[in-house]
């Protein structure tokens, strides 16, 4: 199949247990072909985590979950060497990191020293226990949620941390048919906690992703189009409502999503739609606005649509 088949595929599976939520199941698809984290905010009960679940399995993957709280330790993210007083020798004992999905499930409930045990992972795909270094699968991906109302006793997550994510996936809530869909589907029997009892099947073969990752490679990019994305990036170091713009990892993120977007909708190259549709996405969580911004009532994707409307539109 080609990439937009196993991406229709997949959102196809999805919907059969997903309502709604169709920007989040495509940008969560994009971040994976490209081999990108995802951030997930929204408030509680709207489906993230299962969302992450329920991907997990279509695809046929390992999928481990991590719910963060303030007495989490690096040791339990990554793992730790114990003592075998039988054989007199340490063994790993390997921690929930070892995985091709984790749910990193709220995560800022927990100390920045914790958040950072997943920072080497995220980056280097490997762990370094004790002075040894682990590979992690080749699709390691860790899907962040938090929510966005409660902020007591949680840590806001470091900038370095924020900014391996390729994307800040803002989850809203069903529109009134959609949550009566809902609604339908637990009537008639629905079980989150049973999704091999759903019907679900798989739909990506072990080999597949490489392939996939492959397409998303030859997707070709005019030199228009890499003007374009620098341009939205680095107007976001000059804005006036921004204390500290985006970084080249932005840009980076910028290209290689909008790459897997096209591929995904059957382009064998990027046009400016891909590169407007994750300027939010890859943006959002990259840069803060100045008191003066927030005192006025600006909010971050505002400031983000102004930025790409004063960039001309290659032709």
């Amino acid at each position: 199949m080609t990439t937009q088949e196993t991406a229709q595929a997949i959102f196809d599976e999805m919907h059969k247990v997903i309502v709604g939520q169709d920007d989040v199941l495509e940008q969560l698809a994009v971040a994976y072909f490209c081999g990108g984290h995802v951030l997930f905010e929204g408030v509680p009960g709207l489906a993230k985590t299962l969302i992450v679940k329920v991907f997990a399995f279509i695809t046929g993957r390992d999928f481990k979950r991590i719910q963060f709280t303030p007495d989490l330790l690096p040791s339990d993210i990554v793992g730790t060497n114990v003592f075998n007083l039988r054989d007199s020798a340490f063994l790993l004992r390997k921690g929930p990191i070892f995985t091709s999905f984790l749910l990193a499930d709220e995560i800022n409930r927990t100390p920045p020293k914790t958040q950072s045990a997943l920072l080497e992972a995220m980056e280097e795909h490997r762990v370094t226990i004790d002075g040894e270094p682990y590979a992690l699968p080749d699709d390691f991906t860790v899907v962040a949620t938090q929510n966005p109302i409660e902020y007591e006793g949680t840590y806001p997550l470091p900038e370095a941390q924020l900014d391996r994510f390729i994307f800040k996936v803002l989850v809203d809530y069903p529109s009134e048919a959609e949550e009566k869909r809902i609604l339908v589907k637990f009537h008639e029997g629905f079980d989150p906690h049973k999704l091999a009892e759903t019907g679900l099947r798989t739909v990506l073969s072990e080999s597949a992703i490489s392939a996939i990752r492959a397409d998303v490679q030859k997707i070709t990019v005019e030199e228009t189009i890499l003007d374009y994305i620098n341009k939205i990036v680095r107007a976001t170091r000059t804005h006036p409502a921004i204390t500290l713009g985006a970084s080249p990892r932005a840009s980076i993120g910028l290209l290689v999503g909008s790459k897997a977007l096209a591929a995904v909708r059957g382009k064998p190259y990027i046009t400016p739609d891909e590169v407007v549709t994750l300027a939010k996405p890859v943006c959002r969580h990259r840069f803060h606005l100045t008191p003066e911004a927030e005192i006025e009532g600006d909010s971050i994707d505002v400031i983000i649509d102004d930025i790409v409307a004063s960039v001309p539109v290659p032709r």
